[in-house]
């Protein structure tokens, strides 16, 4: 008698290829969440991104003006309300007398300060794990995570600016004290190093690779210096992104640093501030010290007219004295020499330039190009909320607003835009 085996039945060859397909998709899927694994591919994964849409969406010069203005700058600037660190009031006159500026204490050809523990930025992330080196320096337990959690939570956020770096030092560090200035000179930072503090700069920065096609591979960068040597004419740096102690060169330093305005960022005990001021002289005012950055890059913008950074410095600077229409002006002349693709990821001037001087059709045409550079920039968002609430299309400003906050948890600029529309 024979018996025949039934046999069991098969699934179809397609059926199964896409089942096992989903099944490596599922158990990748698992695997990418993990931490370790999420750190290391994800920037990968959202950089190709970026690379794909920049073929569907080529990038292109930013627009230049369409009613460029051609108001001269004035060499003059506002006179402050108050005196300055160098008057003294005399004794019964009351009539203010100017105190002479001490000269400076000569300082060391060479003076080379400890290494903190060096740390390699993750995404995006080289203000945290600059500031972190800078912390460390002074016995701070933590790391640039410890920071970035704080100030920038969402980690693809890809600016962190001076005033959030200054935020959470304030508040997180508090037995240390901060200030940044602007118009930074090589000897100033010279002298600071000498008085047995590092210092922290922002400059511009070639990345290593397109991100996407016709990229100019400039970007912002943070950067800690902790030693310099006349001799060879350079700093000891600490650069999150190349490595610990790499020597710079001045006049290489200099050039970078020209396009952040030549920002330094301050980290001290509060022991040392006296010895501070005593450097800073004039400069530790800040309107004495944004008159000197204005007075140098309107001096530059002289004697280099071609080089854009003069000309972006320049409208930074009038900003700050609220002198709107000639710093439109001189972004008017840094826009027709042509800004790096990514400037607006981390100066904003230009946005509060073009807004109050009421030309709302210039600051949507720079909020909508720094959208397609930086898609999640909270004050891009932020800045065409504001283009759309002047239009009159109140709703599609409040989905701006909301946006920006989405993108920065917490953002005040954000929180105050939505409150002040939702009642007006």
């Amino acid at each position: 008698m024979n018996f025949h085996q039934k046999r069991k039945p098969t699934l179809p060859p397609v059926l199964t290829g896409i089942i096992g397909l989903v099944g490596v998709l599922l158990i990748g899927f698992i695997i990418y969440q993990l931490p370790p694994v999420n750190r290391r591919l994800s920037w990968r994964m959202e950089y190709a991104g970026i690379y794909l849409n920049g073929i569907f969406n080529p990038v292109a010069p930013m627009p230049t003006s369409a009613v460029a203005e051609t108001i001269e700058i004035r060499d003059d600037t506002p006179t402050p309300p108050f005196p300055t660190l160098t008057q003294a009031a005399s004794t019964q006159t009351g009539v203010p007398t100017t105190t002479p500026t001490p000269s400076p204490t000569a300082i060391p050809g060479e003076v080379m300060l400890a290494s903190p523990a060096y740390e390699s930025e993750d995404l995006n992330n080289c203000g945290p794990a600059a500031l972190a080196m800078n912390l460390k320096f002074f016995g701070w337990q933590g790391n640039q995570f410890t920071i970035s959690d704080v100030i920038k939570p969402i980690r693809g956020d890809r600016n962190v600016n001076v005033e959030e770096l200054q935020f959470y030092v304030r508040n997180y560090a508090g037995y240390l004290k901060t200030e940044y200035r602007v118009g930074g000179t090589i000897e100033r930072l010279k002298q600071i190093i000498a008085t047995g503090i590092p210092v922290m700069i922002e400059e511009g920065y070639t990345v290593d690779k397109n991100y996407w096609l016709n990229d100019d591979r400039w970007a912002g960068h943070y950067l800690l210096i902790n030693g310099y040597n006349d001799e060879t004419q350079s700093f000891l740096t600490q650069d999150v992104f190349v490595g610990p102690d790499v020597q710079v060169k001045y006049t290489d330093l200099d050039k970078r640093w020209q396009s952040f305005n030549r920002v330094y960022i301050l980290v001290y005990p509060a022991e040392k501030e006296e010895e501070i001021k005593q450097v800073m002289g004039d400069d530790w005012d800040l309107d004495t010290n944004r008159r000197h950055a204005l007075d140098t890059a309107l001096a530059e913008t002289k004697s280099d007219p071609s080089n854009v950074f003069p000309w972006f410095n320049l409208g930074s600077n009038l900003v700050y004295f609220e002198r709107y229409e000639e710093a439109a002006a001189a972004y008017d002349t840094a826009r027709k020499i042509g800004l790096p693709q990514r400037m607006l990821r981390y100066q904003f001037g230009p946005f509060l330039a073009y807004f109050h001087s009421l030309r709302t059709e210039d600051l949507q045409a720079i909020t909508e190009y720094a959208l397609k550079r930086t898609a999640n920039s909270e004050e891009a968002l932020l800045w065409e909320g504001w283009a759309q609430y002047r239009l009159g299309h109140k709703t599609s400003a409040l989905e701006y607003f909301q946006k920006a906050l989405d993108a920065r948890p917490g953002y005040a600029d954000a929180e105050y835009a939505l409150e002040y529309v939702r009642s007006h």
